[in-house]
């Protein structure tokens, strides 16, 4: 990692950690504070994971690890309300470095696509929804759900992503750090026994 790299890493993960941004937008926006051409060269995912794990670790040791099991918590009671749709956790809260101002991200694989937007209907939930680009790369339908979490004395945003049920078979694949990059309710719970990251 070159010193533009690494300083933009850096940068990010305090925009992460610090205000929530998604670690695309945060590249970005470091890129712009630290008046950097726009054409600059973006440190990796990892890179930037790595930066926001020292960061949490010098910063945040006292506060996170509370405010992440809150989440996992808030998690697992959404993935077991959404069981039918084969729910698997993913991003910040499912790889450990979840703060009190990440999102959740749910990954739902369903029969019918609509099928999980039907239910959030027939149960009086409200949402929003949208498009996102799905982990093939694809755009996917997101409903973002806003919920309360006691614990942080704070709405959390629930964002679940609705893929097709075909696409859970390729979906377990290890990353390039050969970590599961998503994980269903049992995992979670074995994170939450374990108090650990995948």
């Amino acid at each position: 990692m070159n010193h533009d790299t690494a300083e933009i890493a850096h940068a990010a993960a305090r925009l992460v950690v610090e205000e929530g941004l998604d670690w695309g937008g945060a590249k970005r926006r470091a890129v712009r504070d630290l008046g950097l051409p726009a054409r600059t060269p973006l440190p990796s995912n990892d890179e930037v994971e790595d930066a926001v794990r020292a960061y949490i670790a010098l910063f945040c040791a006292d506060t996170q690890p509370g405010e992440l099991l809150a989440l996992r918590r808030l998690a697992l009671v959404w993935m077991e309300r959404l069981a039918a749709f084969r729910p698997h956790l993913t991003g910040a809260v499912w790889y450990g470095t979840a703060t009190r101002l990440s999102d959740i991200y749910l990954q739902l694989f369903c029969d019918d696509c609509k099928s999980a937007e039907i239910a959030l209907i027939d149960h009086h939930v409200d949402y929003e929804p949208s498009t996102v680009t799905g982990f093939h790369g694809e755009p996917v339908e997101a409903l973002t759900l806003g919920v309360p979490c006691p614990p942080l004395h704070t709405l959390v945003g629930i964002h679940l992503l609705i893929h097709d049920l075909d696409d859970l078979r390729g979906a377990l694949r290890p990353d390039n750090r050969g970590r599961a990059p998503r994980g269903d309710a049992a995992a979670l719970r074995q994170l939450l026994a374990d108090n650990r990251a995948p």
